[in-house]
């Protein structure tokens, strides 16, 4: 073995050792940013590991302008997205991020289809080998058209915001998948002949269509689930398309991208009370609105005065936050006003649902942003217990995630759920815009219950207000 050779493995120990590790501090929230700039260090070493082996920088000056370009224009392209992306618009950020990463992953498959064709057998064109890189189109290629439907539910685009039915899609979709393994089956038969182009057309073009068919039926309320998922897949094309191009640091990080996608999927199933595969299969329906029989009361509203007074005298408080906080954009009148409530000698703590907001960790991003202490931000299954001794509980833009009717009405559409408990608190703010029902369109009973009071108007300047309050 050469030197060379012996110092890219060694470098590739290095970049996979340092994804393992940025993907384990990724998982808590205090060492969430130092686990991001391992990982980016990782595949910093892994890049130029690939340039020293693959003997790029034999090139010439062609090679260098090249590379110097992509890697200036995505640098500067990300970094301006990022920085104007609103906190609002991050679940769609995510959404396109994983379906970049799956297009990638396609492009370089077929960018070693057309190597294989011009006659460099670098890697080869054995059945293993041919089997991987028609995986790779057509995972990548489904978690890009399917990430690109889930940005335009996630962001409201007009042709989206109702549900679309295609009648009969399970077997519209196994048809389109088995056409598409057909299609890799034409290309392993015949990898440098016409016959696998025909195969490789038809896996490519049948993969991106089964990526909208089979995103596009699934309801808006879902998408924080099928954002991990399409996270997963972006992560098995990346592994995949490793074993094509002979590059092992692509292979272990996109097994552990895949894994954790895979484990955030079924964690994100669990705290909605569904299945994956009742997600996937299953054609969303309008859902309708569930409220209890009997007698029907009105929510009692509140100003922000009298909730002062209330506010002012409690010893422990718990918020509740939803996508109506970051929709306000309150994350940081909602630190201000728990610095004050912790200045006035109450405990504070925040009850973080999995599925609040519209992506995984989507609260804990803005509470983060914020400056809201880690140790503040609490799960759902930390903070039930403690809801019964809790004085306050402040839903700020949640619904679903707080809806009582999840534990104790079989008729509703979310029974059996886990929610935060908010309704235990001896007294619970809501904070809301109006008395719509909210995202999925289901009646709450929280709103009317005797020890809920409602708070109406922008969440951003209703907290606001309150901390003006104690300032006076």
């Amino acid at each position: 073995m050469e030197f060379n050779d012996f110092f890219c493995i060694f470098l590739y120990m290095i970049a996979s050792v340092f994804f393992i590790m940025g993907i384990k501090k990724l998982g808590k929230a205090d060492t969430a940013r130092k686990g991001n700039l391992m990982s980016s260090i990782g595949m910093g070493i892994a890049v130029i590991s690939v340039l020293i082996s693959q003997d790029v920088f034999d090139g010439g000056l062609v090679a260098y302008i090249i590379i110097i370009l992509a890697i200036a224009a995505g640098s500067v392209i990300g970094f301006i997205w990022a920085k104007k992306v609103e906190m609002t618009g991050m679940p769609q950020l995510v959404a396109l991020f994983n379906g970049f990463g799956g297009l990638s992953s396609m492009l370089v498959a077929i960018s070693q289809y057309c190597a294989i064709r011009g006659g460099s057998y670098a890697v080869g064109t054995d059945a293993f080998t041919s089997i991987t890189l028609g995986l790779t189109i057509l995972i990548g290629a489904v978690a890009f058209t399917g990430s690109l439907i889930a940005w335009a539910k996630l962001a409201g685009l007009k042709m989206f915001k109702k549900n679309i039915t295609i009648p009969g899609k399970n077997f519209i979709n196994a048809g389109i998948l088995a056409t598409a393994v057909i299609g890799i089956i034409l290309y392993c038969i015949a990898p440098e002949d016409v016959l696998g182009l025909v195969g490789i057309l038809v896996t490519t073009l049948s993969s991106l269509a089964l990526g909208v068919t089979l995103v596009i039926t699934i309801g808006g309320g879902d998408m924080p689930v099928i954002i991990s998922f399409l996270n997963a897949l972006s992560g098995l094309a990346a592994a995949f398309a490793g074993f094509p191009i002979g590059n092992t640091v692509l292979i272990v990080s996109g097994c552990l991208v895949g894994a954790s996608g895979v484990i955030l999927t079924l964690i994100m199933c669990k705290a909605m009370n569904k299945s994956f595969a009742s997600l996937l299969f299953k054609t969303a329906k309008k859902k309708a609105s569930s409220a209890a029989e009997g007698e029907h009361k009105e929510p009692k509203a509140m100003s922000v005065e009298d909730a002062f007074l209330i506010l002012e005298a409690a010893k422990s408080v718990v918020f509740v936050p939803g996508y109506g906080m970051a929709v306000a954009q309150a994350q940081h009148a909602v630190k201000e006003l728990c610095d004050v409530l912790e200045e006035n000698g109450c405990e504070v703590n925040f009850a973080i649902h999995p599925v609040a907001g519209r992506m995984p960790g989507h609260m804990n991003v803005l509470l983060a942003e914020a400056n809201v202490p880690y140790e503040q931000l609490k799960t759902a299954d930390e903070m039930n217990p403690q809801m019964p001794n809790t004085d306050i509980a402040i839903v700020i833009g949640a619904n679903d995630v707080v809806n009582p009717a999840a534990i104790n009405d079989e008729s509703s559409p979310l029974y059996g759920m886990p929610i935060v408990n908010a309704y235990e608190a001896r007294t619970v703010f809501v904070l809301k815009r109006g008395q719509g029902t909210g995202f999925s369109g289901i009646e709450n009973p929280l709103f009317t219950m005797d020890n809920t009071v409602m708070i109406y108007g922008d969440a951003k300047q209703t907290v606001s207000q309150l901390v003006v309050e104690f300032e006076n």
